[in-house]
């Protein structure tokens, strides 16, 4: 597929896919229509990659979709002023957009492979560092953060994260609430933070966070 196909399709998903629900903070929408998402995807999935649903890309995980990455970084408010710990670096597609939207990004990632992968599509940036570790522990080292990003569904956030914002820091993810996957924005205030749960939408399963199962008679 030509260049020129995947200019048209990331066109298409920001036409129809961003600007009809509610995407409208202008530097996402520029920096989505910029980064070619095929380039971070395997080659048998880029026909695939601008699809409103996530993108396989090995060892069980995908790639947001697009509109839920989309969604999330809107409501975030990501300034140049912003430090930012994205955690679940996949393959290097939403630190790609937050390198274009903040001012330094710290990308979490325990899978070895795809760690490697995403340092290597993102040797371009010079303002994001990818790391290797679970993602339930972030990245302490480089705390206090203004803003983290999970990209991907989790069942819950761990005060491991929550100590690693900045006092009014907020916090963006797609978490299991009732039963339902719900975007949500969290804000800090006294060491606790508070969720506004803006919409029903899916993302994909971001592994380290499950919550322990409880034993029934």
């Amino acid at each position: 597929m030509g260049q020129e196909n995947f200019r048209q399709m990331r066109k298409a998903m920001v036409v129809s896919q961003l600007r009809t629900t509610e995407v409208s903070d202008p530097r996402v929408i520029a920096v989505m229509s910029h980064i070619a998402r095929e380039d971070f995807v395997p080659a048998a999935q880029r026909s695939f990659a601008y699809a409103d649903r996530g993108v396989q890309i090995g060892d069980g995980r995908a790639l947001n979709p697009p509109l839920t990455t989309g969604r999330l970084l809107n409501v975030a408010r990501i300034t140049k002023s912003d430090k930012v710990l994205l955690i679940g670096a996949a393959t290097g597609y939403t630190a790609a957009l937050l390198a274009q939207l903040a001012g330094s990004v710290t990308a979490v990632e325990q899978n070895a492979k795809l760690a490697k992968t995403a340092v290597k599509n993102l040797a371009d940036f010079d303002n994001v560092e990818i790391e290797t570790g679970n993602h339930a522990d972030g990245w302490p080292t480089a705390a206090p953060y203004s803003v983290i990003v999970i990209d991907g569904l989790v069942e819950q956030i761990p005060q491991a994260l929550i100590d690693q914002l900045a006092p009014d820091g907020r916090i963006v993810a797609s978490i299991m609430h009732d039963g339902v996957a719900r975007l949500a924005l969290g804000r800090t205030a006294g060491g606790h933070v508070g969720y506004q749960y803006f919409a029903d939408g899916g993302g994909c399963p971001l592994p380290g966070f499950e919550m322990a199962k409880s034993f029934k008679f």
